[in-house]
């Protein structure tokens, strides 16, 4: 879709077959990763995205962007909802289950998820699909749809089947198109999130195929049981200097303001941090501050990822190239204003360079307990096929980093784009795009589920 993400894609895809040719290396021991499960391929799922989510038994949920089936008339394979279950013991493998395989458009369901899961207290789960459907959105003369926003419920009897409901399908590229990036749920139950196209602003944010620049959306739930939910566009991005193609995974404060960022637009198209602020009377707009216009090479290059909330009000995120040590990305923090600026200050705690520390960063950061960040990288530069990272606060701006482990290929994992999560015990997990045993992806595999543990 957006020209800059398919130049790297042909990079990772060359990268990775350098990795298969030259590896005889042993990936870092510092920490231990478990592959618990490599995708097939229709009809299981293919290339997951987002991040995993926890139930409170312990089970894993996410999506696969491919896979599931391969008749929806949309860009990639219908996709798939899926369910990882622990096992009883701990050296017997997880058990995968499809939850749900989507149909697409022509049945008036959603297609090809772009972004992850969000659990709501009693456990259902809730997503958005780029393509699918009511909506007018053609790409390439096939009519495919506009994206939807979606729940999956839980059975109400133990073995029963999970039941999907389209919450909302974009109807025309005005209100968003390609809904993308993982959702945010607040304490009312509203739905936060982004398209990376439509909103009806802009005209440079894409290519002839993806109209406007991206939106920000609100979707609220019925006030009357079984009523419909209502869909509000927040701020539609204009580009130039304003942002372009938002990235999702959004976050939200206390007073209700919506913070993230976008892969483009700003100075030089290299991506901007943005906050909205909600409207001070009922029928009042929202309000967009811009919080930081990347300035390229030095400074950091399209942030594709959302950002992360420190104790203190500090905004965290990353960029996926550029920087100050080699232009591999950064990982950054942004601190609110003081009385006396008035704006938020940018600062790097690191710089990637692809030398034994990672290259390319598409994910988010999280904290633990102890304030130390962890992340990971599409790539390493030549020796791994993506890195898990961790940063430890020193002095100042000063973070100290570990490459906790490094992806080895087929049949371990590869290219993790996906946030991490941690359990109970301070393990940590995610899914890689690609790696694995399975055969149904070519040679480099249909994409993993993974823990990796001290």
């Amino acid at each position: 879709m957006n020209p800059n993400r398919y130049a790297l894609a042909i990079r990772r895809l060359s990268a990775f077959f350098a990795v298969i040719l030259t590896l005889a290396v042993h990936a870092s021991a510092e920490w231990n990763e478990k592959v618990l499960y490599s995708f097939q391929s229709v009809p299981d799922g293919a290339t997951p995205v987002g991040a995993v989510v926890f139930d409170k038994q312990g089970n894993l949920y996410g999506t696969t962007r491919d896979g599931g089936s391969s008749s929806c008339p949309s860009v990639q394979q219908c996709g798939t909802v899926y369910q990882l279950a622990p096992p009883a013991k701990s050296d017997d493998p997880w058990k995968e289950t499809v939850l749900y395989i989507f149909k697409g458009n022509t049945s008036k369901d959603g297609a090809s998820p772009y972004g992850g899961l969000v659990i709501d207290a009693t456990g259902n789960l809730y997503g958005t699909t780029g393509y699918g459907g009511t909506g007018n959105c053609v790409v390439l003369g096939i009519l495919m749809g506009c994206g939807t926003v979606f729940e999956m419920s839980p059975p109400k009897q133990k073995s029963g089947k999970w039941t999907e409901t389209v919450l909302y399908s974009f109807p025309t590229p005005k209100q968003g198109f390609v809904p993308a990036g993982d959702l945010v749920i607040d304490g009312a139950g509203n739905l936060y999130g982004a398209t990376i196209y439509g909103g009806g602003y802009g005209t440079n944010c894409g290519d002839a195929y993806y109209k406007y620049c991206g939106a920000v959306f609100e979707l609220s739930p019925p006030t009357i049981k079984g009523g419909k939910w209502t869909e509000k566009t927040l701020h539609g991005f204009k580009g130039d200097t304003d942002g372009a193609n938002p990235n999702g995974g959004l976050v939200l404060d206390s007073s209700g303001n919506v913070y993230g960022t976008t892969y483009a637009g700003g100075n030089g198209d290299w991506g901007t941090a943005f906050e909205l602020r909600p409207p001070t009377t009922k029928s009042g707009l929202w309000t967009e501050k811009m919080l930081h216009r990347f300035q390229g090479s030095q400074d950091g290059v399209n942030p594709a990822a959302g950002l992360t909330f420190g104790n203190n009000g500090d905004l965290y995120g990353t960029t996926l190239t550029g920087g100050p040590d080699g232009g591999g990305g950064t990982v950054f923090r942004l601190i609110p204003p003081s009385k006396v600026s008035g704006t938020w200050k940018k600062t790097i705690l690191y710089g990637f360079n692809g030398t034994g520390g990672g290259l390319d960063v598409e994910a988010p950061v999280i904290f633990d307990s102890n304030g130390n960040l962890y992340g990971t990288t599409l790539d390493s530069g030549g020796t791994y096929y993506g890195t898990v990272f961790r940063l430890r606060p020193a002095k100042g701006d000063d973070w100290n980093f570990n490459m906790l482990y490094g992806f080895r290929a087929p049949p371990d994992g590869g290219q993790p784009a996906a946030g991490l999560v941690f359990d109970k015990a301070g393990n940590l997990y995610g899914t890689s795009t690609q790696g694995g045993s399975g055969a149904g992806c070519s040679f480099h595999g249909c994409g993993t589920v993974y823990e990796v543990s001290p």
